[in-house]
């Protein structure tokens, strides 16, 4: 593509379309926290387009696919995309110190967060306190 000078940003999307091609066999099985992360991908009208016609030329079998689309009409934007219940700077007031381990931290919050695990801040502190320890 690179040869025939395509733009980068068409590039990384093929590139990304057939990096997250596979994983639709599995989405019946993923967690909520992995399914929602893998709904909200980029451009994932056209994973899901592509998914589709891989499916409709080879098997026939549009599960997954008809899985995936009521899942997006099911979640909503809030449900897909929740406000962050913790901030690194809600981490420093916590006594921690930046690092690598706030990205850790921040992401284990989302899991929980879009596992329906937690809802509130409160709860995300409780979490990191249990998990991380106090500082």
């Amino acid at each position: 593509m690179t040869r025939l000078r395509f733009a980068r940003a068409d590039i990384d999307a093929v590139k990304a379309l057939v990096h997250h091609h596979m994983r639709f066999m599995h989405v019946t099985e993923m967690r909520p926290n992995k399914l929602k992360r893998f709904l909200r991908i980029a451009d994932f009208d056209l994973h899901l387009e592509l998914h589709r016609l891989d499916c409709a030329s080879s098997h026939g079998k549009l599960d997954n696919y008809d899985f995936c689309v009521a899942k997006l009409a099911e979640l909503g934007e809030e449900e897909l995309r929740p406000p962050p219940l913790l901030t690194g700077r809600d981490l420093i007031d916590m006594g921690f110190e930046p690092g690598p381990v706030f990205s850790e931290i921040i992401t284990a919050v989302e899991d929980a967060q879009l596992d329906g695990r937690i809802s509130t801040r409160q709860e995300a502190q409780a979490l990191v306190r249990e998990r991380w320890g106090r500082r």
